[in-house]
């Protein structure tokens, strides 16, 4: 999902999208693009407004170079991210499908591995991660098991420190939940309504990103500044490529 407008980030947003923002050495769209890369997922669509289609086509064409098969779909109402699957629906056809929001960042040694392990999921998967700032995201409350308990959208009063980052695994019935759910108040089908729906039949599973994972969001500008940082401390540190769709491909053996 790569549409929106990126308000948060004017000037820099006002002719860019936001998710060609520079990340250090690579566009931002680079480093959600590797992670689907590392999970083992090979046929991609990507969402994002019209006026920024060609934009992407240009960037990224149809993926071969990555070993991956990327089409376009277009988003220009801001209908809500679970609006992106309806969109996505002759794509996904009746399969099981990952959806990454294109400003989430993650790094982490083995991801991959623990990523791919829900391309065959039953139910949702949903991945969380400690933050000092609960209010500001969706909050998760789980159990021992890995269970989720409660879902809250922005709470005031957090019934945990674990934020839901922006990626979710969902297996067939994604589709058909998402048709059934209604507008919210700012008129959009929310995210956190489909991962509800799931909750609710108890088919909803909660993995907590490990100690050596990093989820970085990159909605306001000192984010943007520490993912940037982020990256280029561990390039240079470590000499490796980090979030370039090129070496993950070579690491899966594609290219």
């Amino acid at each position: 999902m790569a549409g929106g407008s990126g308000s948060r980030l004017n000037p820099l947003t006002v002719a860019v999208n936001k998710h060609l923002l520079p990340i250090y050495n690579k566009p931002l769209i680079y480093y959600p693009l590797t992670t689907l890369i590392l999970a083992g997922i090979r046929e991609i669509q990507i969402v994002c407004r019209s006026q920024d289609l060609m934009i992407f086509k240009t960037l990224l064409e149809n993926g071969s170079e990555f070993g991956v098969s990327i089409d376009y779909q277009v988003q220009d109402n801001p209908t809500g991210i679970a609006q992106g699957i309806l969109i996505c629906q002759e794509f996904i056809e009746d399969k099981k499908f990952a959806l990454i929001l294109g400003d989430n960042l993650f790094h982490g040694v083995g991801l991959g591995r623990q990523l791919s392990r829900f391309n065959d999921i039953n139910g949702a998967q949903l991945f969380a991660y400690k933050v000092k700032n609960p209010k500001d995201y969706g909050v998760v409350e789980i159990d021992n098991s890995g269970n989720a308990l409660t879902l809250d959208e922005k709470p005031q009063t957090p019934k945990s420190n674990y934020a839901v980052t922006g990626l979710y695994f969902y297996d067939e019935t994604a589709i058909q939940r998402v048709s059934s759910l209604k507008p919210s108040a700012r008129g959009e089908l929310e995210i956190t309504d489909l991962n509800k729906s799931y909750l609710a039949d108890g088919s909803l599973k909660v993995e907590i990103l490990s100690a050596g994972t990093a989820w970085l969001d990159t909605g306001s500008f000192e984010n943007l500044y520490d993912a940037s940082s982020y990256i280029k401390a561990l390039e240079e540190r470590q000499f490796l490529k980090i979030g370039d769709p090129f070496e993950a491909a070579k690491v899966q053996g594609w290219i």
